[in-house]
Protein backbone atom coordinates (compact mmCIF):
# COMPACT_ATOMS: atom_id res chain seq x y z
CA UNK A 1 0.00 0.00 0.00
CA UNK A 2 1.90 3.16 -1.27
CA UNK A 3 -0.26 5.36 1.21
CA UNK A 4 1.73 3.95 3.86
CA UNK A 5 4.53 5.78 5.85
CA UNK A 6 8.25 4.05 4.11
CA UNK A 7 9.41 4.08 8.08
CA UNK A 8 7.49 2.53 11.15
CA UNK A 9 5.63 4.66 13.89
CA UNK A 10 8.37 3.39 16.30
CA UNK A 11 11.32 4.44 14.15
CA UNK A 12 9.39 8.02 13.35
CA UNK A 13 8.98 7.98 17.27
CA UNK A 14 12.86 7.84 17.78
CA UNK A 15 13.70 10.16 14.98
CA UNK A 16 11.74 12.81 17.15
CA UNK A 17 13.61 11.81 19.82
CA UNK A 18 16.78 12.31 18.26
CA UNK A 19 16.18 15.83 16.79
CA UNK A 20 14.50 16.96 20.17
CA UNK A 21 18.35 15.90 21.41
CA UNK A 22 20.17 17.53 18.48
CA UNK A 23 18.11 20.71 19.19
CA UNK A 24 18.58 21.00 22.67
CA UNK A 25 22.19 20.45 22.25
CA UNK A 26 22.76 23.84 20.36
CA UNK A 27 20.23 25.51 22.69
CA UNK A 28 22.19 24.42 26.13
CA UNK A 29 25.19 26.00 24.07
CA UNK A 30 23.36 29.28 23.78
CA UNK A 31 23.56 29.41 19.89
CA UNK A 32 20.79 31.14 18.31
CA UNK A 33 18.24 28.75 15.25
CA UNK A 34 17.75 30.39 12.66
CA UNK A 35 15.61 29.73 9.12
CA UNK A 36 16.55 30.56 5.86
CA UNK A 37 15.33 30.01 1.96
CA UNK A 38 14.81 27.27 0.54
CA UNK A 39 14.62 28.58 -3.01
CA UNK A 40 17.08 30.81 -4.34
CA UNK A 41 17.80 32.72 -7.30
CA UNK A 42 21.51 31.17 -7.18
CA UNK A 43 22.58 27.83 -7.25
CA UNK A 44 25.68 25.83 -6.47
CA UNK A 45 28.88 25.73 -8.69
CA UNK A 46 30.20 22.41 -7.01
CA UNK A 47 30.46 20.51 -9.89
CA UNK A 48 29.19 17.37 -7.65
CA UNK A 49 26.27 18.94 -6.83
CA UNK A 50 22.75 19.15 -9.27
CA UNK A 51 19.96 21.13 -8.04
CA UNK A 52 16.33 21.14 -8.75
CA UNK A 53 15.73 24.15 -10.49
CA UNK A 54 12.20 25.35 -11.28
CA UNK A 55 10.72 29.10 -12.62
CA UNK A 56 8.42 31.85 -10.26
CA UNK A 57 5.97 33.14 -13.21
CA UNK A 58 4.77 35.61 -10.40
CA UNK A 59 8.18 37.42 -10.19
CA UNK A 60 8.75 41.09 -10.15
CA UNK A 61 9.21 42.03 -13.54
CA UNK A 62 12.09 44.58 -12.70
CA UNK A 63 14.10 41.87 -11.11
CA UNK A 64 17.62 41.62 -13.56
CA UNK A 65 17.14 37.62 -13.74
CA UNK A 66 13.47 37.95 -15.06
CA UNK A 67 12.85 35.99 -18.07
CA UNK A 68 9.71 35.15 -20.22
CA UNK A 69 9.37 32.14 -18.56
CA UNK A 70 9.91 33.91 -15.29
CA UNK A 71 12.26 34.00 -12.33
CA UNK A 72 14.71 30.91 -12.22
CA UNK A 73 15.03 29.43 -8.50
CA UNK A 74 16.84 26.81 -7.32
CA UNK A 75 15.86 24.36 -4.41
CA UNK A 76 19.00 24.65 -2.07
CA UNK A 77 21.83 21.84 -1.57
CA UNK A 78 22.39 23.21 1.67
CA UNK A 79 21.78 26.36 3.82
CA UNK A 80 25.04 27.49 3.65
CA UNK A 81 25.19 30.83 2.21
CA UNK A 82 21.99 31.90 3.40
CA UNK A 83 23.60 31.28 7.13
CA UNK A 84 26.73 33.06 6.62
CA UNK A 85 25.05 36.25 4.74
CA UNK A 86 23.35 36.34 8.81
CA UNK A 87 26.64 35.03 10.42
CA UNK A 88 28.26 38.32 8.68
CA UNK A 89 25.04 40.34 9.41
CA UNK A 90 25.70 39.88 13.38
CA UNK A 91 23.79 37.03 14.11
CA UNK A 92 26.67 35.25 16.37
CA UNK A 93 27.02 31.55 16.69
CA UNK A 94 23.62 29.83 14.93
CA UNK A 95 22.46 26.03 13.55
CA UNK A 96 19.69 25.04 11.41
CA UNK A 97 17.90 21.97 10.72
CA UNK A 98 16.29 22.02 7.44
CA UNK A 99 14.94 20.46 4.25
CA UNK A 100 17.98 20.40 1.26
CA UNK A 101 17.85 19.04 -2.17
CA UNK A 102 19.96 17.59 -4.25
CA UNK A 103 18.99 16.19 -7.86
CA UNK A 104 20.86 13.14 -7.37
CA UNK A 105 20.90 9.32 -7.46
CA UNK A 106 18.18 7.68 -4.57
CA UNK A 107 19.57 4.50 -2.60
CA UNK A 108 21.02 3.11 0.80
CA UNK A 109 21.77 6.51 1.43
CA UNK A 110 20.14 9.07 -1.11
CA UNK A 111 16.89 10.68 -1.15
CA UNK A 112 16.71 13.57 -3.28
CA UNK A 113 14.74 15.33 -0.25
CA UNK A 114 16.72 15.36 3.09
CA UNK A 115 17.15 16.98 6.69
CA UNK A 116 20.69 18.19 7.27
CA UNK A 117 21.83 20.11 10.33
CA UNK A 118 24.17 22.84 9.64
CA UNK A 119 25.74 25.13 12.51
CA UNK A 120 28.66 27.95 12.58
CA UNK A 121 30.64 28.80 16.19
CA UNK A 122 31.97 32.40 15.58
CA UNK A 123 35.92 32.46 16.75
CA UNK A 124 36.06 28.23 16.26
CA UNK A 125 38.77 27.34 14.00
CA UNK A 126 38.11 23.13 12.15
CA UNK A 127 39.88 21.57 15.14
CA UNK A 128 37.45 22.99 17.76
CA UNK A 129 34.58 22.46 15.92
CA UNK A 130 35.50 18.60 15.50
CA UNK A 131 35.62 18.75 19.15
CA UNK A 132 31.85 19.92 19.60
CA UNK A 133 30.91 17.61 17.00
CA UNK A 134 32.90 14.36 18.53
CA UNK A 135 30.47 15.72 21.44
CA UNK A 136 27.47 15.00 19.74
CA UNK A 137 28.09 12.24 17.74
CA UNK A 138 28.24 10.61 21.29
CA UNK A 139 25.78 11.63 22.80
CA UNK A 140 23.70 10.54 19.52
CA UNK A 141 25.04 7.15 18.30
CA UNK A 142 26.01 6.34 22.09
CA UNK A 143 29.79 5.85 20.44
CA UNK A 144 33.27 6.22 21.52
CA UNK A 145 35.46 9.36 21.04
CA UNK A 146 35.88 10.09 17.19
CA UNK A 147 39.78 8.91 15.74
CA UNK A 148 41.03 11.61 13.77
CA UNK A 149 43.01 11.24 10.50
CA UNK A 150 44.68 13.02 7.54
CA UNK A 151 43.25 12.75 4.30
CA UNK A 152 47.10 12.37 3.51
CA UNK A 153 47.69 9.51 6.23
CA UNK A 154 44.55 7.59 5.09
CA UNK A 155 45.92 7.30 1.80
CA UNK A 156 48.72 5.88 2.86
CA UNK A 157 47.98 3.68 4.91
CA UNK A 158 44.83 2.14 2.75
CA UNK A 159 46.62 2.27 -0.15
CA UNK A 160 50.10 3.32 0.03
CA UNK A 161 50.02 6.35 -1.79
CA UNK A 162 51.10 10.00 -1.18
CA UNK A 163 47.09 11.93 -2.59
CA UNK A 164 49.78 15.46 -1.91
CA UNK A 165 52.66 14.54 -4.02
CA UNK A 166 51.11 11.34 -6.24
CA UNK A 167 51.08 11.72 -9.95
CA UNK A 168 47.86 11.60 -11.59
CA UNK A 169 49.74 8.03 -13.59
CA UNK A 170 50.67 6.66 -9.48
CA UNK A 171 46.83 7.46 -8.89
CA UNK A 172 45.31 5.40 -11.94
CA UNK A 173 48.38 2.72 -10.71
CA UNK A 174 46.62 2.58 -7.24
CA UNK A 175 42.99 2.10 -8.85
CA UNK A 176 44.02 -0.74 -11.64
CA UNK A 177 45.03 -2.68 -8.34
CA UNK A 178 41.28 -2.42 -7.21
CA UNK A 179 40.20 -3.04 -10.81
CA UNK A 180 39.06 0.51 -11.42
CA UNK A 181 41.19 0.44 -14.73
CA UNK A 182 38.17 0.62 -16.97
CA UNK A 183 36.83 3.69 -15.03
CA UNK A 184 39.81 5.72 -14.91
CA UNK A 185 41.22 5.31 -18.44
CA UNK A 186 39.78 8.65 -19.29
CA UNK A 187 40.00 10.94 -16.50
CA UNK A 188 42.40 13.87 -16.91
CA UNK A 189 41.01 15.25 -13.47
CA UNK A 190 42.94 14.37 -10.45
CA UNK A 191 40.70 15.38 -7.83
CA UNK A 192 37.69 13.06 -9.57
CA UNK A 193 40.07 10.00 -9.89
CA UNK A 194 41.14 10.75 -5.77
CA UNK A 195 37.73 10.81 -4.93
CA UNK A 196 37.31 7.54 -6.33
CA UNK A 197 39.52 6.18 -4.67
CA UNK A 198 38.82 7.41 -1.69
CA UNK A 199 35.15 5.77 -1.83
CA UNK A 200 35.89 3.30 -3.25
CA UNK A 201 38.62 2.07 -0.45
CA UNK A 202 39.23 4.42 1.97
CA UNK A 203 35.94 5.22 3.22
CA UNK A 204 34.29 1.64 3.53
CA UNK A 205 37.44 1.05 6.23
CA UNK A 206 38.12 3.94 8.15
CA UNK A 207 35.46 3.98 10.71
CA UNK A 208 34.25 0.78 11.46
CA UNK A 209 34.43 0.64 15.02
CA UNK A 210 34.00 4.41 15.71
CA UNK A 211 33.53 7.80 14.03
CA UNK A 212 36.59 8.93 12.08
CA UNK A 213 37.82 12.48 11.16
CA UNK A 214 39.40 12.90 7.90
CA UNK A 215 41.13 16.60 8.07
CA UNK A 216 43.28 18.33 5.87
CA UNK A 217 41.84 18.01 2.22
CA UNK A 218 43.61 18.71 -0.57
CA UNK A 219 43.81 22.61 -1.31
CA UNK A 220 42.09 21.74 -4.70
CA UNK A 221 39.23 20.18 -3.09
CA UNK A 222 38.96 23.44 -0.62
CA UNK A 223 35.25 24.33 -1.67
CA UNK A 224 34.44 27.27 0.89
CA UNK A 225 37.64 26.09 3.15
CA UNK A 226 40.54 28.46 4.09
CA UNK A 227 44.02 27.30 2.93
CA UNK A 228 46.27 26.06 5.50
CA UNK A 229 48.72 28.80 6.89
CA UNK A 230 51.29 25.86 7.78
CA UNK A 231 50.87 23.34 5.03
CA UNK A 232 49.20 25.68 1.20
CA UNK A 233 49.05 21.77 -0.19
CA UNK A 234 46.06 21.39 1.97
CA UNK A 235 42.54 23.16 2.94
CA UNK A 236 41.27 23.69 6.42
CA UNK A 237 38.22 21.24 5.67
CA UNK A 238 37.39 18.13 7.28
CA UNK A 239 34.83 15.07 6.70
CA UNK A 240 33.08 12.56 9.08
CA UNK A 241 32.71 8.96 8.64
CA UNK A 242 31.35 5.90 10.72
CA UNK A 243 30.45 2.50 9.74
CA UNK A 244 30.80 3.46 5.83
CA UNK A 245 28.54 6.14 6.09
CA UNK A 246 29.85 10.08 5.30
CA UNK A 247 28.20 12.15 7.82
CA UNK A 248 29.29 15.31 7.61
CA UNK A 249 31.20 18.02 5.92
CA UNK A 250 32.45 20.73 7.76
CA UNK A 251 35.43 24.08 7.13
CA UNK A 252 37.29 26.77 8.41
CA UNK A 253 35.18 29.04 7.10
CA UNK A 254 36.90 31.45 3.51
CA UNK A 255 36.17 34.77 4.09
CA UNK A 256 38.13 36.32 1.30
CA UNK A 257 35.42 37.14 -1.32
CA UNK A 258 37.98 37.63 -4.24
CA UNK A 259 39.53 34.13 -3.77
CA UNK A 260 35.58 32.25 -3.16
CA UNK A 261 34.60 34.64 -6.46
CA UNK A 262 37.79 33.08 -8.41
CA UNK A 263 36.91 29.35 -7.05
CA UNK A 264 33.13 29.67 -8.41
CA UNK A 265 34.71 30.70 -11.55
CA UNK A 266 36.75 27.57 -11.75
CA UNK A 267 34.14 25.34 -10.69
CA UNK A 268 31.86 27.31 -14.09
CA UNK A 269 34.71 26.28 -16.42
CA UNK A 270 35.24 22.99 -15.52
CA UNK A 271 31.28 22.78 -15.88
CA UNK A 272 31.82 24.08 -19.07
CA UNK A 273 34.27 21.23 -20.21
CA UNK A 274 32.49 18.66 -18.39
CA UNK A 275 29.29 20.21 -20.65
CA UNK A 276 27.23 20.96 -16.98
CA UNK A 277 25.29 23.61 -17.26
CA UNK A 278 27.32 27.18 -15.91
CA UNK A 279 25.51 28.24 -12.29
CA UNK A 280 24.78 31.66 -11.94
CA UNK A 281 27.03 32.95 -8.89
CA UNK A 282 25.55 34.12 -5.52
CA UNK A 283 26.66 37.79 -5.81
CA UNK A 284 24.60 38.46 -2.47
CA UNK A 285 26.75 36.04 -0.89
CA UNK A 286 29.76 37.11 -2.56
CA UNK A 287 29.48 40.52 -0.93
CA UNK A 288 28.96 39.48 1.98
CA UNK A 289 32.54 37.60 2.81
CA UNK A 290 34.63 40.60 3.56
CA UNK A 291 32.08 40.78 6.80
CA UNK A 292 31.94 37.37 7.47
CA UNK A 293 33.29 37.03 11.41
CA UNK A 294 36.18 33.92 12.13
CA UNK A 295 34.04 31.06 11.96
CA UNK A 296 34.11 27.38 11.33
CA UNK A 297 30.35 25.71 10.03
CA UNK A 298 29.60 22.07 9.60
CA UNK A 299 26.50 20.30 7.66
CA UNK A 300 25.42 16.76 8.70
CA UNK A 301 23.03 14.44 7.25
CA UNK A 302 20.00 14.07 9.87
CA UNK A 303 18.64 11.07 8.11
CA UNK A 304 22.05 9.20 7.79
CA UNK A 305 22.86 9.67 11.50
CA UNK A 306 18.95 8.68 12.44
CA UNK A 307 19.90 5.62 10.60
CA UNK A 308 23.05 4.63 12.29
CA UNK A 309 21.58 5.58 16.24
CA UNK A 310 18.31 3.33 15.28
CA UNK A 311 20.88 0.76 13.15
CA UNK A 312 18.88 0.87 9.90
CA UNK A 313 20.40 -0.64 6.87
CA UNK A 314 18.54 1.84 4.53
CA UNK A 315 17.74 5.53 4.60
CA UNK A 316 13.93 4.43 3.36
CA UNK A 317 13.41 3.15 7.59
CA UNK A 318 13.94 6.53 8.83
CA UNK A 319 12.41 8.81 6.52
CA UNK A 320 8.19 9.20 6.55
CA UNK A 321 7.94 8.98 2.86
CA UNK A 322 10.66 8.63 0.26
CA UNK A 323 10.40 9.78 -3.13
CA UNK A 324 8.99 6.83 -4.13
CA UNK A 325 5.75 7.69 -2.39
CA UNK A 326 5.77 11.11 -1.90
Amino acid sequence: MNWLPTASMSKLQERAKIIQMIRQFFIQRSLLEVETPTLSQSGVTDIHLFCFKTNFIGADLSLTNQTTDGLPLYLQTSPEFHMKRLLAAGSGSIFQICKAFRNEESGRFHNPEFTILEWYQVDYDHQQLMNEMDQLLQLTLNCESARRCTYQNAFLEVLNVDPLAASLDELKQAGNKLKLGSVLDNETDKDTVLQLLFCIAIEPVIAIKKPCFIYDFPASQAALARISEHDPRVAKRFEVYYKGIELANGFHELNDPEEQLNRFNKDNQIRKIKGLDEMPIDKNFINSLEKLPNCSGVALGIDRLIMLATKQQHIDNVLSFTIKRA
